[in-house]
């Protein structure tokens, strides 16, 4: 008799959740070397070129991603060109832009939303306006950048400062670079003013407060005060 139903239940009965990071999205590309160097381009690093037997495959990691893209040759039947939507998230959208631009990358201008968030996969069509420039308050999620890789797969950079409740589990809070951590610091170094204005005090447990604030920051969580 199986027993595998009882190896995948918690002792409330219910089936366990296991862990399930995602490692890879697998992109469709007409010319593996030109795709290559585009995503080269963007400082995406380069985690392997593999050939054999008529199968090429080229993985690349986007910085501070955990998540990783490959393609070339013999790897999907999916048409170049289809992937789209993906997303790439950046503390400062204006500074991310930027930086690729002077990499020789074509990106668009930021923008915004008219209404809701869905402006960010669709143009021109009618359906969903989009407005020049950043979010004006720059709400977490709201503003964005798209760019398109020789194929037209597309990317869009969209700004998060502040995830939503649920999203990172406070256990395994991390940033994506130094620029990031720095950032972090000093929107916590700024709260902790306020926060001293309040208690009327110097904080000697102001490392234990800036904790606090960078993880809730993080996970979405309630802000200390």
């Amino acid at each position: 008799m199986s027993t595998t139903g009882d190896r995948s239940a918690n002792a409330s009965g219910q089936a366990e959740i296991v862990d399930m990071p995602l490692e890879v999205l697998v992109l469709p590309v007409t010319d593996v070397d030109r795709a290559k160097e585009f995503y080269a381009g963007l400082g995406w690093r380069l985690d392997a070129d593999r050939a054999a037997d008529g199968f090429r495959l080229v993985q690349f990691t986007p910085p501070g991603s955990g998540c990783s893209v490959q393609f070339g040759t013999n790897i999907t039947s999916v048409p170049p060109g289809s992937a789209q939507g993906m997303t790439l998230t950046v503390s400062d959208i204006q500074a991310a832009r930027d930086a690729l631009v002077s990499r020789g990358t074509e990106v668009s201008e930021v923008f915004h939303c008219a209404t809701g968030t869905a402006c960010r996969f669709r143009d021109g069509d009618g359906l969903f306006e989009r407005a020049d420039g950043a979010e004006p308050d720059h709400t977490s999620y709201s503003s964005f950048a798209a760019l398109s890789d020789p194929d037209g797969n597309g990317w869009v950079l969209q700004e998060v400062t502040t995830r939503l409740p649920g999203r990172i589990d406070p256990g395994q809070t991390s940033y994506g670079s130094a620029r990031d951590l720095a950032a972090a610091m000093i929107r916590a170094a700024t709260a902790h003013g306020e926060h001293e204005k309040r208690i009327g005090h110097a904080d000697a447990d102001w490392p234990d407060w800036y904790a606090l604030y960078m993880v809730a920051e993080q996970t979405g969580a309630e802000l200390p005060l």
